[in-house]
């Protein structure tokens, strides 16, 4: 059952694929901001997995962050995610990525569950 409080955090060391420069968000070497989200995203996904019914999955319907510090290649950074609302099939988290003790960012992420199968047969 998917319930208040659970929680994962993903991990990732920054590398050059995950950069401003590469991904085309920004022109420097550092952690580009829509990699250190989908890590968060990551994170809240992996939280409720183990909980989902068979068949079904989660996608992200919003997400809502702040990116208050740069992180360089080589560097280690974790995204944690903790349920903090189920209502039906809407969850909502509160997310947050740090490096060490470095806070680089936090928000807040929405996900809902689908049941894969319906999901991509709406693509047609």
């Amino acid at each position: 059952m998917i319930e208040d409080g659970l929680r994962f955090t993903s991990e990732m060391v920054v590398s050059e694929n995950v950069t401003a420069a590469k991904m085309g968000s920004g022109d420097m070497q550092v952690l580009a901001t829509p990699a250190m989200m989908a890590l968060m995203e990551n994170a809240a996904m992996q939280a409720v997995a183990p909980y989902l019914p068979e068949g079904c999955t989660t996608v992200g319907g919003h997400i809502e962050s702040s990116h208050l510090r740069p992180s360089k290649i080589g560097e280690l950074v974790e995204a944690s995610a903790i349920v903090t609302k189920v209502d039906g099939k809407k969850i909502e988290f509160k997310v947050e990525a740090r490096s060490g003790e470095k806070l680089l960012g936090e928000g807040t992420h929405l996900r809902f569950i689908v049941n894969r199968k319906k999901f991509l047969e709406r693509l047609g």
